[in-house]
């Protein structure tokens, strides 16, 4: 038998190939193996937020992610790692595939988030708390849109949209049949950052005139929020406040080189850090000051404290209050040269005070002037926003076009004018309100605001990201050294029994995205192979007829004489 087998394949690959190739076709694709996955694309992600707080966690749980990519608009998303883009972002997507447990969620951004339409801008701000208020153990990346990504995305989504259209066979082929995306990251699980240190910074320009001189607090914290930390640039929130902080401490510093502008007043800067998590450092620093030590400028005449926060845009500004100021004291002198000054030289803008008192109950604290409060410190802030519950103030889209430098000037002149004539007692001497100190050679120098904003939004200021040996803390020491005296940094650092903030690391990683077939073109594949199988086994059983059939097909035919 063996023999005649041996005849008939001699004849199939002398006379006929195209016989040959059909027969030994699936010989060779049983026994070469499907091609590997092939690494398609690698990029980096970003991870949503995952810190506790006062022992309530938020964020994402997460970090691993190893599955099969699809769109929001695919039926079935549990397991799968649903990818959107910000453009068709919306909270009830968002809660689809976190219902359907989904095995990750990656929203792609575009690469200038600055010119993407405000209602849509708009919309993600205010998404971005209610993201984090859901603890999920959903992985969430943000990931910056490219070529490669958008072609994976556009793939994906025409894979996942065709699926609901189709009849079930048609759905099983081109499930079969179609390319896929397996989405890896490369880093571990995520872990809490033990002993982690959020750096606070004060400098301070003394008085002259004797020794119990009040004292006027400066004060704005440099640390960004957003829904990932890697992508909070913090642009207006609070990089305009920071950069008033020390364009103001540049302005005074001068005033205060001179015997005959050296004025009665301790002027004390104080650049805090942990803003975004409830004020950490203004707490800490207010503990050392009044609880730990018996000499400070704060536990002796504080005339009022001034916190900076979100001051780069708008032609509002609006004096945050938990207590009105009486008449006759130094915090409602400021609140009437604010007045005076935005009247009179600012008519443009419209100034008002608001009043909200401090709710203790409330997880986090509207604005820091509330911490200086719960001490009894005559305290406030100046915003250009109405509310603390805007959107603006903690978001990745609060980029460096947000802040419009000329307002930023305009009201870094404003604070400026009116911090001047409360220290120097102008209305009482009978200064016009027009009277302008900062001019000429003291003017506002909007270069010098432009240049400190464009440093600090150069790179993400999260406090997850800031550590006591960072650029952003030893730049500010520098800054504040060059103006200011006896700049000092403070630490805060988690307690080890009851922490009240607890941070959490990869944050930041590289995401895979591989070229590769659905699970079900492996079994297809299995069950074409056992077919083929199947009909050699039959062939072999049958040789004798399928034998004279193939030497038929074969022969070849005499030609008739």
């Amino acid at each position: 038998m063996f023999e005649e087998a041996s005849e008939v394949f001699d004849n199939m690959f002398k006379s006929s190939f195209p016989l040959t190739f059909i027969v030994f076709l699936p010989a060779v694709l049983i026994l070469v193996s499907p091609l590997p996955a092939e690494a398609a694309h690698e990029f980096t992600v970003y991870r949503m937020q995952q810190y506790d707080l006062q022992g309530q966690p938020y964020g994402t749980r997460n970090a691993i992610l190893n599955t099969e990519a699809r769109t929001v608009e695919a039926e079935v998303l549990s397991r799968r790692c649903v990818i959107m883009r910000l453009a068709d972002f919306s909270y009830d997507k968002y809660q689809k595939a976190l219902r359907q447990s989904a095995g990750a969620v990656v929203i792609i951004l575009p690469k200038n988030m600055s010119a993407m339409p405000q209602d849509i801008v708009q919309q993600f701000m205010e998404l971005e708390p209610e993201m984090l208020a859901t603890e999920t153990i959903v992985p969430v990346y943000f990931a910056m849109e490219d070529d490669e990504l958008l072609s994976i995305y556009t793939q994906t989504l025409t894979s996942s949209s065709s699926q609901g259209s189709l009849s079930a066979a048609e759905v099983l082929l081109h499930t079969a049949t179609a390319n896929g995306f397996q989405m890896v990251t490369s880093g571990a699980q995520s872990k809490a950052v033990n002993d982690w240190a959020i750096t606070s910074l004060e400098g301070r320009l003394a008085g002259v005139g004797g020794e119990d001189l009040p004292t006027i607090v400066v004060v704005a914290h440099y640390d960004s929020f957003g829904v990932a930390p890697w992508l909070s640039y913090g642009a207006d929130s609070n990089g305009s406040g920071v950069s008033m902080l020390l364009e103001l401490a540049r302005l005074f510093s001068k005033l205060y080189t001179y015997k005959r502008t050296h004025a009665g007043y301790n002027l004390l800067f104080f650049v805090s850090g942990g803003g975004k998590f409830n004020y950490q450092g203004t707490k800490r620093w207010l503990e050392d000051n009044l609880d730990h030590t018996d000499s400070s400028l704060l536990q002796d005449n504080v005339a009022f404290v001034l916190c900076l926060d979100t001051l780069g845009n708008g032609d509002s500004l609006h004096l945050h209050v938990s207590k009105p100021p009486k008449e006759g004291t130094p915090q409602y002198s400021l609140l009437k040269e604010l007045e005076m000054v935005v009247a009179s030289q600012y008519p443009e803008v419209k100034f008002s005070m608001v009043h909200k008192k401090i709710n203790l109950a409330d997880d986090m604290l509207a604005w820091e002037h509330e911490r200086f409060g719960i001490r009894r410190l005559p305290a406030f802030t100046l915003s250009h926003l109405p509310s603390h519950r805007l959107a603006q103030r903690s978001s990745i889209m609060d980029v460096r076009p947000h802040v419009d430098v000329k307002k930023l000037g305009r009201n870094t002149k404003v604070v400026a004018e009116a911090l001047a004539r409360v220290i120097y007692n102008l209305t009482e001497k009978g200064a016009p309100g027009d009277l302008q100190i900062f001019s000429e050679q003291m003017q506002v120098q909007e270069e010098h605001l432009s240049a400190v904003v464009d440093w600090l939004t150069a790179q993400p200021r999260a406090a997850q990201l800031v550590d006591k040996d960072s650029s952003v803390v030893s730049t500010l020491e520098y800054h504040l050294g060059r103006y200011l005296k006896d700049v000092k940094k403070h630490y805060v650092k988690a307690d080890k029994r009851d922490p009240e903030f607890v941070f959490y690391d990869q944050l930041k990683q590289t995401m895979n995205a591989y070229r590769v077939k659905p699970a079900i073109f492996d079994l297809l594949l299995a069950v074409c192979i056992a077919a083929y199988l199947g009909m050699m086994y039959l062939a072999i059983q049958n040789f004798g007829v399928l034998y004279s059939v193939v030497r038929r097909i074969t022969q070849p035919k005499t030609k008739a004489h």
